[in-house]
């Protein structure tokens, strides 16, 4: 078993930046790709992020290259997503997920088998 905690959402004026904090615990999640998928009211989750084990590969949705960026720190049991340039409809409830068999570029969430609970994203002026 896998726990997941997602920190680090909040308000937010277009333009801003935040940092996502997705803690794990049970286990060791070294040996998971890692993924952020965010579900905006009245919309189906999409996939945003995903990051290798060894944290050497990430994969993006198009709309968040060259503004989001993953990283993992195995040591801390802890993966991030730092967001800059945040737009309006960046706006949604962010969620992490473990994927214990994938390579890092499943953007289906069906391949991924624990999730956090999800914190709030707001970008509004």
């Amino acid at each position: 078993q896998v726990q997941l905690v997602e920190s680090g959402g909040g308000l937010v004026q277009p333009g801003g930046s935040l940092r996502l904090s997705c803690a794990a615990s049970g286990r060791s999640v070294r040996t998971y790709v890692m993924g952020w998928f965010r579900q905006a009211p009245g919309k189906e989750r999409e996939f945003v992020a995903a990051i290798t084990r060894s944290g050497g590969g990430t994969y993006y949705t198009d709309s968040v290259k060259g503004r989001f960026t993953i990283s993992r720190d195995n040591a801390k049991n802890t993966v991030y997503l730092q967001m800059n340039s945040l737009k309006p409809e960046d706006t949604a409830v962010y969620y992490c997920a473990t994927n214990a068999w994938g390579t890092g570029y499943e953007v289906d969430d069906g391949k991924y088998d624990y999730w956090g609970q999800g914190t709030q994203v707001t970008v509004s002026s």
